[in-house]
């Protein structure tokens, strides 16, 4: 009986894969991954065509920090209504629909301004289009949390974050290939084939839209406190100081001590990858490889591997628990980055990038999705969207403004050192997840 119930969870493990909720979250972290290179990678690709120095490009990262300040106006996304959209489509699906149409809308004003000419102004739209990702990913996080019990987060997370990789891959290798197609090979830049390009990816947030506007709303426990007859008579002031204060409260209340363990170890556990990734798109182009050939690569390899090590990841947090899965990802992370020191001392060799770019969508894939499994299980249920934007803000605060210096770090000591540099930055995240493991208590495993 015993393993005819194992065999069973086994199975229901992986079915939970093609249910529709699971599905959506596909569909919705691929509108989530979308922008994020778009604003920072591949516009790393472009700059440097364009002739903007390395310097520059690694300041420009900060233009994702806006990412690790998200949490200042989550409370509103949390609480406040849209006019209208809230009362059609509900408050999450409202605030989704309405960041999807601002990131449209910068994306587009990306394409038709040429930083070469412009570079205030195409740093602005940046911006722009970073403040509405953010927004779109806090009403996100909040929908997928809410849209699933505690037992299929982990699924849900993989599903998730396969679509969020593909979303990446789709504004990296996607975009990379499209502006080859429209400059029709020609070597040097042309602005003419990034405006194409941009216009595409403009046009794929489409995708997130439709999702939007076919997807149930999902049920709200604050909403119903809120309607509540005791909560009809509390005052502007009371509501505002709980939006406001009670996410933090009530963290600090459910973990105590160990919450100070957990937010150092959400504000380190992805610096390796952060910083490396910003120099990733100029060491190709400086490498000499072309955009054909990063296209194709990322394309193929990257969408293979990061299938494999979203659904590897999740399946082995629901069978291993999540923590393990995020030292195993923490571990691969920081060696992959290794192999981009070997690929800058070898040059530009297309198995090796090959096998690079394979191996960090791998540990990418797999670390992502336990990960946000991990972030999603340490929220409360009255705070989703507010606490998530807090965690996802501190995780990138650290690595974002430790990347706006690595365009400096290449320029002083090359890519080779720059490289083992970022891989040693893992080391002291191995420590954290140890201490949160062996020492932390049962509530800040992400087991709530």
């Amino acid at each position: 009986m015993a393993c005819n119930k194992a065999s069973s969870n086994k199975k229901s493990g992986w079915r939970v894969y093609l249910e529709p909720g699971s599905i959506r979250m596909a569909v919705f972290g691929f509108s989530s991954g979308l922008p994020l290179l778009l604003v920072i990678g591949t516009l790393g690709f472009w700059l440097r065509e364009a002739g903007v120095d390395l310097s520059t490009i690694g300041f420009f990262s900060w233009v994702g920090l806006i990412y690790g300040f998200k949490w200042i106006w989550a409370p509103l996304v949390d609480r406040m209504p849209i006019p209208f959209l809230s009362r059609t489509l509900g408050r999450r699906r409202a605030w989704l629909l309405a960041a999807q149409v601002m990131l449209a809308c910068a994306l587009l004003g990306l394409a038709f301004t040429d930083p070469q000419k412009t570079l205030f102004v195409f740093a602005g739209l940046a911006m722009l289009a970073a403040f509405s990702s953010a927004t779109q990913d806090i009403a996100l996080d909040a929908y997928r949390i809410e849209s699933a019990g505690e037992r299929k987060q982990a699924a849900y997370a993989a599903m998730y974050q396969t679509g969020y990789r593909l979303g990446m891959i789709w504004a990296g290798a996607g975009a990379l290939a499209i502006a080859a197609w429209a400059g029709h090979g020609a070597s040097g830049y042309m602005h003419g084939a990034w405006t194409v390009s941009y216009g595409v990816m403009a046009a794929s947030v489409l995708v997130g839209m439709a999702a939007t506007l076919l997807s149930p709303e999902p049920q709200h426990d604050s909403l119903k406190e809120e309607a509540s007859p005791a909560r009809t008579h509390i005052s502007l002031l009371e509501r505002l100081e709980t939006a406001l204060a009670g996410p933090f409260t009530d963290f600090f209340r459910r973990f105590g001590w160990a919450a100070f363990l957990v937010l150092a170890l959400i504000a380190t556990y992805r610096i390796s990858d952060v910083v490396m990734g910003v120099m990733a798109n100029p060491f190709y182009q400086d490498l000499g490889f072309t955009k054909e050939e990063v296209a194709a690569v990322s394309k193929v390899f990257g969408v293979i591997m990061t299938l494999l090590g979203a659904f590897a990841g999740g399946a082995a947090a629901m069978r291993y628990g999540v923590l393990p899965v995020l030292l195993a990802g923490a571990v691969l992370s920081s060696l992959t980055n290794l192999l981009f020191s070997v690929l800058a001392g070898i040059g530009a060799n297309l198995t090796f990038l090959v096998a690079t770019v394979s191996a960090d969508n791998l540990a990418a894939g797999l670390a992502s999705a336990a990960f946000v499994a991990y972030l999603s299980g340490l929220t409360s249920s009255r705070y989703s969207a507010t606490q998530y934007a807090l965690f996802s803000s501190i995780m990138l605060l650290l690595p974002k403004f430790l990347a706006g210096f690595s365009g400096m770090a290449v320029e002083a000591f090359g890519y080779e050192r720059f490289f083992i540099g970022t891989a040693l930055m893992g080391v002291p995240v191995f420590v954290l997840v140890w201490l949160v493991m062996r020492c932390a208590p049962k509530s800040a495993t992400g087991k709530n």
